[in-house]
């Protein structure tokens, strides 16, 4: 369950950077500086929010990519049919982060009840992604090179696996299960 949370988190990593560069106080006009690390860590709090959310995200992806390079304690298994499932990353792209983005979360010249329901849609559909299983859409893995795939294996059919790379058919891979058809993969050399 802590893995699905993970990946979902992860999934964001793009929405909270899109708030920070939104939210932060800063001006590129002349004679203009910046308000210093006290005030964007207490006055602020929306982009130290994300920028905090960022670091996690950071961590998360560290701990994912080692857990795809580790391997599998599973045997090798020769793919036998691949279908790429890329396309539903940029669908939960468009979809979810993209609006989220254009709420005002700023709390001096915006409504406070933007965060809160921005907090409330996150919460909502992390829960909803988790429970359904697709916590595997996610965009920021494909910007760092990742590729989803249903495949068939000479052993399981059906299962949904996520590599650093690309997959075709009669390649081998080595998997971990994520749940019950869902798994981290690397090319077995």
């Amino acid at each position: 369950m802590w893995r699905k949370i993970e990946l979902y988190i992860l999934s964001l990593w793009i929405l909270f950077f899109l708030v920070f560069v939104n939210t932060v106080p800063a001006s590129f006009n002349a004679g203009s500086h910046f308000v210093g690390w006290k005030a964007l860590f207490t006055i602020h709090i929306v982009p130290t929010v994300a920028l905090v959310m960022i670091v996690l995200g950071y961590v998360i992806y560290r701990r994912f990519n080692y857990h795809v390079v580790k391997g599998a304690p599973e045997l090798p298994k020769k793919v036998l049919k691949v279908e790429n499932l890329n396309y539903e990353t940029l669908s939960f792209l468009v979809t979810y982060i993209v609006p989220l983005v254009c709420f005002n979360l700023d709390p001096v010249s915006g409504s406070s009840r933007n965060g809160i329901l921005v907090l409330l849609v996150l919460i909502l559909m992390g829960w909803i992604y988790v429970k359904t299983n697709m916590y595997y859409q996610n965009p920021t893995l494909a910007v760092l090179g990742f590729n989803i795939y249903r495949v068939n294996t000479e052993q399981t059919e059906n299962i949904v696996v996520i590599v650093k790379g690309k997959l075709k058919k009669d390649d081998v891979i080595l998997a971990r299960p994520v749940d019950d058809n869902i798994y981290f993969a690397k090319q077995y050399r």
